[in-house]
């Protein structure tokens, strides 16, 4: 049974060619074989440490939607660990975690363009006057900038990217800027987009890749739930302090 992904027979298993046991298992890491298996071929050193750097990024943030849905789905199924982190990883999506590929979308639309300049003039006014949300832009807790994606583009740089999609995305933040009157910073997910572009990543999996990267937050979560249950506290604490209204 095979897949053009991956086959096996009675003496072998093979993903994109290459022979699992004799070509990859020691011989290379999970995020080469990641971008092997999306890709279809493997990372040269510059798409591995760009690609290991954004799995880094996205693996945790606290609490967020993703981690209370896992810890409060694990609380029901504890004897399920996969449970709690499938069910967090549902909440990957436009809001959290998931908005690489709405900025890498006008990325991919942007590197293009002859007037670059006017092409994110035009964007932003765009999102402002239906009133819709920048994504890659903006954060509710660093303020006034994230801390990520200067380091992201500094690790891209010393890695050897091209860094077209990089400048475009500064470019697009210089007219956020200047649109919306106000200092709205890269976030982690707009510096990921831009960097998931620059090694190749297809666009319409780069989801995907925040998905890769929560599993690994999200089972930590688990696994301190289970050192030091709160879910529980979590629960009672909606109960009691969140009044409701008769709708009568």
């Amino acid at each position: 049974m095979h897949t053009n992904i991956a086959g096996s027979d009675a003496s072998s298993i093979r993903f994109q060619g290459h022979d699992l046991v004799e070509e990859l298992i020691g011989k290379h890491s999970f995020t080469e074989v990641f971008f092997l298996l999306t890709c279809g071929r493997l990372p040269n050193a510059t798409e591995t440490r760009v690609l290991d750097a954004c799995l880094v990024t996205l693996m945790d943030h606290g609490w967020t939607p993703t981690s209370l849905i896992a810890r409060l789905a694990y609380d029901s199924a504890p004897s399920q660990v996969q449970i709690g982190i499938s069910a967090g990883l549902l909440a990957v999506g436009d809001v959290f975690a998931g908005t690489m590929d709405g900025c890498a979308k006008l990325l991919a639309e942007g590197i293009g363009q002859a007037d670059q300049d006017a092409w994110c003039r035009d964007v932003v006014q765009a999102h402002r006057t239906l009133k819709k949300p920048m994504p890659g832009f903006g954060h509710p807790f660093h303020k006034p900038d994230d801390p990520r994606p200067p380091r992201l583009f500094k690790v891209a740089a010393e890695a050897g990217v091209k860094g077209d999609y990089v400048a475009l995305l500064q470019r697009l933040g210089r007219a956020v800027d200047a649109g919306y009157g106000r200092h709205l910073t890269i976030n982690a997910t707009g510096a990921l987009a831009a960097l998931l572009l620059e090694i190749g990543m297809p666009l319409a999996i780069m989801r995907g890749v925040s998905v890769v990267s929560r599993s690994a937050g999200l089972a930590a979560h688990i696994a301190e739930e289970q050192r030091s249950p709160t879910a529980r506290q979590i629960w009672k604490m909606v109960e009691e302090e969140i009044p409701y209204r008769d709708p009568g």
